[in-house]
């Protein structure tokens, strides 16, 4: 990089030029979703439809 290029990115850079992020990525467990509902909720779902098929097979 010239000398001209670090003058002129460091003449408007504030002191601290870190930004805290807006949108933190991961988290502790206490912020992590309970999913254990969902999954039971989708498994019975697939079954369900697995089943409406194969009524609809052997009935026709």
């Amino acid at each position: 990089m010239a000398r001209g290029d670090d003058d002129f990115y460091s003449r408007d850079r504030p002191e601290n030029p870190t930004l805290p992020e807006d949108r933190p990525r991961g988290g502790g467990p206490e912020d992590r979703p309970q999913t254990g509902h969902r999954r039971v909720l989708v498994w019975w779902l697939v079954a369900a439809v697995v089943l409406v098929a194969l009524l609809i097979i052997f009935w026709f």
